[in-house]
């Protein structure tokens, strides 16, 4: 596939044996020669470095910044502190989801990390949104990602102060003279570091980081199994355009100030509907974790039925969970069937596979909370 994106690190994966693969427009490593298993271990076990670079990095800036982006996204953003971060969700007046984000209080400005495979599109909304009053920059940095229990320890060795952040939290700081913004964040479970770095100076960052024994560099396959047992959603797959917050059980991105009763109660696209769903709990389907019985894996697309055969729910997300030890799932059931320990059955190949419904995450988080 020609005139893919390349990200600042492409030379670096390249010289690394990664097999590269076109992902939203890029040309990305989806692992390395020490191979996807083994990558999805080392990360759990010690640290592995990630290129996240074809995500979007906005800034947006200008009077009231928190209360304009909550015009657009139904978290709770006047409440958030500087230096502290949120997961929000871009909503739809019909009650989507257009993507999901990070949002950053920088103090005079925010800034956000969106979907690669979204990020035009976002930053056309925030324009159309909130162009006439407020500056939208789209900043052309690397991003990587540091993650496993031994992250703590590369990055004291590299920046210190950085180490004093806890979960969710994000500061600036001076790296070997360039400035780098780091959120104590990432899309593993584990605890880690999201790093942005000027674009002609992340490959020697990078390299920095890989010269410390703890780290590996891990590719787009391991970070998928990573996160799926983490009960993470992917974008595209877990929730899209048609699923509403509630549906994808991220009701909690949603923030008690923004619901009726709260401080500022709707005011985002698509609250009537949303809002509704929270309170009434009458939406007809919800995303649910499955472990399977057997080892055969159930992809994305599987049908879910019920012991008769009838179509219950679908498969989003599905692999074989390393950590977990057997094949993992997660997707849309009928809300009769969302309760854990409930038998479903996945059509692979023709044959009813048993899954059991169970809850998310699969494996138990190890974010760094102080």
């Amino acid at each position: 596939m020609t005139n893919l994106k390349q990200t600042p690190l492409h030379e670096l994966h390249l010289s690394l044996g990664a097999k590269m693969v076109p992902f939203a427009g890029y040309d990305m490593p989806v692992q390395y020669p020490l191979g996807v298993k083994k990558e999805h271990e080392h990360t759990r076990k010690q640290c592995g470095l990630f290129d996240v670079s074809h995500m979007g990095q906005i800034i947006v800036s200008g009077d009231k910044v928190a209360e304009a982006l909550e015009s657009l996204i139904p978290a709770d953003l006047v409440g958030l502190n500087k230096g502290e971060q949120r997961y929000g969700l871009l909503t739809s007046t019909e009650g989507g989801i257009i993507d999901d984000l990070m949002a950053v209080n920088a103090g005079d400005h925010f800034y956000l990390v969106v979907n690669a495979a979204c990020k035009e599109q976002d930053i056309a909304h925030l324009r159309t949104n909130l162009g006439s009053t407020h500056h939208i920059e789209v900043v052309d940095r690397g991003l990587l990602a540091l993650q496993g229990p031994q992250a703590r320890e590369v990055m004291q060795r590299l920046c210190p102060a950085a180490c004093d952040l806890t979960f969710m939290q994000h500061g600036r700081f001076t790296i070997a003279g360039q400035e780098v913004w780091v959120s104590r964040s990432g899309y593993t479970g584990e605890d880690g570091f999201e790093i942005s770095v000027a674009a002609d100076a992340c490959q020697a960052f990078a390299e920095q980081l890989l010269a410390a024994p703890e780290v590996e560099a891990i590719g787009l396959g391991a970070r998928d199994s990573l996160r799926l047992e983490a009960g993470l959603c992917l974008y595209g797959h877990d929730m899209d355009m048609t699923t509403t917050p509630v549906e994808a059980g991220l009701i909690w991105a949603i923030g008690k100030p923004r619901r009726h009763g709260g401080e500022r109660p709707a005011g985002f696209p698509g609250a009537d509907l949303i809002l509704h769903q929270v309170e009434a709990k009458d939406h007809t389907r919800k995303r649910v974790g499955l472990l399977a019985e057997g080892r055969a894996p159930v992809r994305e697309g599987a049908p879910l039925v019920d012991a008769e055969g009838n179509q219950i729910g679908e498969v989003t997300s599905g692999g074989f969970g390393p950590s977990v030890g057997k094949p993992i799932a997660m997707g849309y059931v009928g809300r009769e069937w969302e309760v854990p320990g409930t038998t479903v059955y996945a059509v692979v190949r023709g044959k009813q596979l048993p899954m059991t419904v169970a809850a998310t995450p699969f494996v138990k988080p190890n974010y760094y909370r102080g």
